[in-house]
């Protein structure tokens, strides 16, 4: 399966008879005109099964009448030019009710560090559906979060912060309602401390309290993942923070721990403390450090990666201008310059205008039926240092699109000479040497 970004598992329904063996199906290439796109490893009636199938999505014709028989457990790898949630949703639509066939999408996986995980390339960050930005009504919050589920995410990035506990129960809802096997769940703490200095960090009976209110937030016993967030740099060089980390551990209050980053300097010092498992950084097209140093480190210490802000607070997606407007309670307006926490979080501390330029020299780099987000998101998944990606989404739409960006084609050395050079002309001044 290696190479193949996206993956749809096709799963009968217990009441079908079932082979001895299961089969392998792999659509390689889904793309109008194809005549001959499957191969079957076993079982060559699947592989004609599943040929009609795709042929009936390329023609939009119904489907339900193509399964007359009995349909093995297979895997239909589809490589669709930016549209696997598409060939998903009419999957479903047209005869997996009518055949008794269970569909859900699932997403290549990456290592996460040592933990012994393998978590979904792109994940579900979940500020947006918490708040700072904008107002999100609840339903669409839970809407975006199981659109996400739906399409194969099974890492979901949270805090204490967002909202105030409103995205951790969110996420706890959802995850109850829908039962079954749980995604891995990262949420952080440090944030709720007011001010926001080292000697909080260094308050051990805070921490644990932060940590009691996720557990009761997200209805768990044990957190898969807590990150210290974003704390002052000084907390990196104190490692009484980082023991009593341990000691949670211990108590089996969380699986594992690591680290949410400003400076690339932070990251390369919490990869020293041996049981940091993971380091979150912003890393983008507009935020291009990481790769200089951090990532081969991380890599050489087994360290999991999780790149946040991929979309530089949505001026990735090509949709901003320069009369974009934003509510009062998001941070892209209150946020702008840094009066609220690091202006790097908005708009990767990237200048409005600065970053508008370059966007539209980035707009002809876009694939054919793919958007500019999907390319920002690809562009990060050429990394390979990176275990997951976090886009936030504040609707169902966002989040299955978010979820397409795995299937597009690698992009090409050229295409990322362009990045690079656009980085280094226009954004590079700004922001390199400050985070």
């Amino acid at each position: 399966m290696a190479g193949i970004p996206a993956l749809v598992r096709v799963t009968p329904s217990p009441s079908f008879a079932m082979p001895s063996e299961p089969a392998l199906v792999v659509i390689t290439h889904l793309l109008p005109g194809s005549t001959s796109c499957c191969r079957s490893s076993r079982f060559d009636a699947v592989e004609i099964i599943l040929h009609r199938i795709a042929r009936a999505i390329i023609d939009s014709a119904r489907t339900h009448t193509l399964l007359q028989r009995p349909c093995p457990l297979a895997t239909l790898c589809t490589k669709v030019a930016g549209a696997p949630a598409r060939v998903i949703n009419h999957l479903r639509r047209n005869f997996a009710k009518k055949q008794r066939m269970s569909i859900e999408m699932t997403l290549s996986t990456r290592k996460f560090g040592r933990t012994g995980w393998n978590v979904s390339e792109i994940g579900f960050g979940a500020w947006a559906i918490g708040g700072s930005w904008g107002s999100v009504a609840e339903d669409d919050a839970k809407a975006a979060l199981n659109a996400a589920l739906d399409n194969g995410v099974t890492f979901i990035d949270t805090a204490d912060v967002y909202g105030d506990g409103r995205s951790e129960r969110i996420i706890r809802d959802v995850l109850r309602q829908r039962g079954g096997e749980r995604p891995i769940v990262a949420t952080k703490l440090g944030r709720r401390l007011d001010p926001h200095v080292t000697s909080g960090y260094l308050n051990k009976r805070e921490l644990e309290a932060f940590i009691d209110r996720s557990r009761s937030n997200l209805g768990v016993d044990t957190l898969d993942l807590v990150q210290l967030h974003c704390p002052p740099t000084e907390v990196y060089y104190r490692p009484e923070v980082f023991d009593a980390m341990d000691d949670f551990v211990a108590a089996g209050k969380i699986r594992y721990y690591g680290v949410s980053v400003e400076k690339v300097e932070e990251a390369l010092k919490a990869i020293e403390y041996p049981n940091v498992v993971s380091v979150q950084i912003i890393y983008n097209m507009f935020r291009q450090r990481p790769s200089d140093l951090f990532f081969r480190q991380a890599q050489k210490k087994d360290v999991a990666v999780i790149a946040r802000v991929p979309l530089a607070s949505g001026m990735l997606t090509g949709k901003m201008s320069a009369d974009s407007t934003f509510a009062s309670d998001d941070h892209r307006a209150f946020n702008r310059h840094g009066e609220a926490f690091d202006v790097g979080e908005t708009f990767s501390g990237v200048p409005y205008d600065v970053a508008l330029q370059a966007v539209d020299e980035l707009r002809g780099l876009v694939p054919v039926n793919a958007s500019m987000a999907q390319l920002a998101l690809r562009w990060i998944l050429m990394e390979d240092a990176v275990s997951v990606i976090i886009p936030g989404s504040k609707n169902a739409a966002q989040a299955a699109s978010n979820v397409s960006a795995a299937s597009l084609a690698p992009l090409s050395d050229e295409v990322m000479q362009r990045v690079r050079d656009v980085y280094q002309h226009h954004i590079a001044p700004h922001v390199h040497q400050r985070w």
